[in-house]
């Protein structure tokens, strides 16, 4: 008899649990600057070791948001719980919080010891403990030999190591990040992404990050939230956010998309839809995430990767269209094709570049077939 497989790792996900206490409450929480509504009545939990993106463009509350969590700001309406408790009145030193802000806010005079030091001295702890905290800190974000030196002696990321390291060393329940790695080169800032969620995961910490990058967004984080005019739109993990968008905005915001809107037609049998969306052409076939009225007014969105481009007219599939390629974007390990069909629409299709630039198989002003397949992209009517 053969032995059963071993079981793999648990998936991190207390959100999916009902038993699971939230570290973080967000109940019915609105903030007003005069007429200016910055967050709407937002309701949202956040849970222990979860490392929580607000993600969205300026001016959608994220930094707002998270100005309250620290207790900068405080809640026109709604309450703030952390581990349980109403923290509205309790002023931002005396809150299991830190902030670790973009610009770092070392001081320049202290070594990189003294400055991670610098908290826990305030607190009047023993300086054996003070000593061993800082050695424990400076072990964890690898700057053991730059204990001596002062900020400006350091590079820039080495600078970001040192605030995360001070905003740890204090251990508080959360940590919050506004745009940590907004002053880093774009290869540093992906290196440290990585090193961000190893940290995290070894401190155990709740991190709630604040950012406008997408990328960064989806790389570290366990969950995401898409801001939009002091709401979340959505909430999800980074895969459900960019594979099954709950509307139109979020499906435009996150990564690229391209968008047709028309009119839906629901083949009663199968559970798929037909998007009518231009006079004289094939309609769209789709398959919705929930039922369909006919004559609803929806949109079909589907990621370029999962547009196929061909030479030849692919026989046998759904979803097919023709057009002229009049750019091409050569991002190194991938190309973006920009196809204008006869409607004058303009279609992006991705593929791999597996071979050499010069042995690409489409050039400008080539007509090519687009396809793909009827669950490839997603029906949305938000």
């Amino acid at each position: 008899m053969s032995e059963p497989a071993p079981s793999g790792p648990s998936v991190f996900a207390p959100w999916k649990d009902p038993a699971a206490r939230p570290l973080i409450q967000f109940q019915n929480v609105t903030k007003r600057f005069g007429d200016f509504t910055a967050i709407d009545n937002l309701t949202v939990d956040i849970y222990e070791r979860e490392f929580f993106a607000l993600l969205g463009p300026s001016g959608c509350g994220k930094t707002t948001l998270m100005r309250m969590l620290a207790g900068f700001e405080s809640a026109t309406e709604g309450y703030i719980l952390l581990d349980g408790k109403d923290i509205g009145s309790v002023p931002p030193n005396r809150r299991a919080v830190n902030m670790m802000f973009q610009s770092y806010a070392l001081f320049p005079h202290l070594t990189v010891w003294d400055n991670i030091a610098f908290g826990l001295k305030r607190d009047k702890l023993p300086k054996d403990q003070i000593a061993a905290r800082v050695e424990e800190m400076l072990r964890l974000v690898q700057l053991q030999k730059f204990a001596k030196r002062k900020p400006h002696q350091i590079s820039g990321g080495q600078r970001q190591r040192v605030a995360l390291a001070r905003s740890l060393a204090k251990a508080p329940k959360l940590l919050l990040l506004d745009e940590p790695l907004g002053a880093l080169d774009k290869k540093l800032r992906t290196d440290t992404q990585f090193e961000l969620m190893e940290i995290q995961e070894k401190t155990g910490t709740t991190f709630v990050i604040v950012t406008h990058d997408q990328e960064e967004a989806m790389t570290v984080a366990s969950r995401v939230a898409v801001m939009d005019h002091g709401r979340m739109v959505q909430v999800d993990t980074p895969d459900r956010i960019y594979e099954t968008p709950n509307s139109v905005y979020v499906a435009d915001f996150i990564g690229d998309v391209n968008l047709v809107e028309g009119n839906a037609t629901a083949h009663h049998t199968d559970g798929k839809i037909e998007i009518h969306w231009a006079e004289g052409k094939p309609p769209i076939v789709g398959t919705p995430m929930v039922p369909i009225a006919d004559g609803t007014r929806c949109t079909f969105a589907i990621r370029p990767e999962k547009v196929h481009i061909s030479r030849e007219h692919p026989e046998g599939k759904s979803n097919i269209m023709q057009g002229k390629i009049i750019d091409i974007a050569y991002l190194g390990n991938i190309s973006t094709y920009h196809v204008q069909i006869p409607t004058g629409e303009i279609f992006k299709a991705q593929t791999a570049n597996t071979r050499r630039i010069e042995k690409r198989k489409f050039t400008w002003d080539d007509q090519v077939w687009l396809w793909w397949r009827e669950s490839a992209g997603v029906v949305l009517t938000e």
